[in-house]
């Protein structure tokens, strides 16, 4: 009877232990096949490394594959460019009654009110400013000087004008101090400009980075090296600023096309030109653009010019989802530099759409026109 109570007792007993101490009872004799005998540092070293590598003993999962970037959408700038702005009259004529000083006087706002609608809400307007802002009383020696009060500075702030040439042959009318005065005026209504075979990088508030390169009169070897620059500088979009031609012609000249030609190859994506103070034939080049003369704009030369004929040149310009850049669309918007038919008042306004003055706007830019060049009775030379 003892006996076989032992027997039933013994199994029990065994049970309870490995409950009791789980298994640490057994893991003496079942550890050394596992590690073939070897010692227990060989054990915490295995054991060790194990963990260390971040690797399952009995479970080798793939590495997650990752989430690819998302593409980069299209983006999307609009560019204006108009063209000469002469704030002012010629000595003779300021202070009269038909002068820009006494027909704009201090409504900043006036020159550009018939027309800022086009320019408030893009991304840049670009200009050419023909005129010393000084209150210098020592012109140089030459034809026709131009001046105006630094105040007028403000004129193409209030037309939303973020930048603008100052190469050409009118900003030395009043010497190195009219320049400096110039720039200081343009500093105040944080308007940004470059000058005579000058370089410059602009960021626009919605992220794009525009080189400018200006030159009067320049070489083909002036415009190559300020292009280089701008492309090490890292802009985005170039425009090359070239003061060139003969004045009154409707007629590129040879010159012109062999510069216009040579920014384009240096990397320009389009040439801007100014002097003629006529409107030229445009010209697409290798996919870009020249436009050989954009006319007058606001214009103080002339209390009334026989050619009033006038643009907005409108730019929308795509950055594609690689970075590239490139003009996806041009809207010429014809206009008059004088809301006065006979006289000038300063202030330009767009033709009616179809009208006789807007088609022959348009003949101008697309090479059809067939009037003559106008007659401008003096010699100049490029300075003048």
């Amino acid at each position: 009877m003892k006996k076989i109570l032992f027997n039933k007792l013994v199994p029990m007993i065994v049970v309870l232990a490995v409950a009791l101490f789980g298994g640490t009872f057994l893991s003496e004799t079942a550890a050394e096949p596992y590690f073939n005998d070897e010692s227990e540092d060989t054990v915490k070293a295995a054991s060790a490394n194990l963990l260390s590598s971040g690797n399952s003993p009995t479970l080798d999962m793939p590495a997650p594959e990752p989430e690819p970037a998302p593409e980069r959408e299209p983006e999307y700038f609009t560019i204006n460019m108009i063209g000469d702005c002469t704030l002012a009259s010629v000595p003779s004529y300021a202070g009269t009654q038909y002068g820009y000083d006494t027909v704009v006087g201090d409504d900043y706002a006036y020159p550009f009110a018939k027309t800022v609608q086009y320019f408030q809400d893009d991304d840049f307007t670009f200009a050419n400013l023909e005129c010393c802002l000084t209150d210098s009383q020592t012109p140089v020696a030459k034809t026709f000087t131009f001046k105006a009060d630094e105040s007028y500075a403000k004129i193409m702030s209030s037309g939303s004008v973020e930048f603008v040439t100052l190469a050409n042959n009118h900003i030395l009318d009043y010497d190195s101090e009219g320049v400096s005065d110039t720039k200081n005026a343009l500093d105040l209504e944080g308007i940004s400009y470059v000058g005579r075979d000058e370089y410059a990088v602009y960021k626009t508030e919605s992220g794009l980075t525009i080189g400018v390169y200006a030159v009067s009169f320049g070489t083909v070897e002036q415009i190559e090296k300020g292009i280089s620059a701008l492309k090490e500088l890292g802009a985005e979009f170039i425009i090359a600023a070239l003061h060139w031609g003969d004045e009154g012609s409707y007629s590129v000249n040879a010159d012109q096309i062999t510069q216009g030609h040579a920014a384009i190859d240096a990397g320009a994506d389009i040439v801007y030109g100014s002097h003629p103070h006529t409107l030229q034939p445009m010209e697409e080049y290798k996919g870009h653009y020249i436009y050989y003369s954009m006319g007058n704009w606001t214009f103080g030369g002339n209390t009334n010019p026989r050619d009033k004929d006038t643009f907005i040149l409108r730019l929308t310009v795509e950055r594609a989802s690689d970075g590239t850049m490139s003009i996806v669309e041009r809207e010429h918007i014809p206009c008059a530099s004088s809301g006065e038919v006979n006289g000038n008042n300063y202030q330009p306004v767009p033709y009616e759409e179809g009208s006789e003055e807007y088609e022959r706007t348009l003949s101008k830019l697309d090479g059809t026109f067939t009037g003559q060049n106008l007659s401008i009775g003096y010699s100049y030379s490029a300075n003048e």
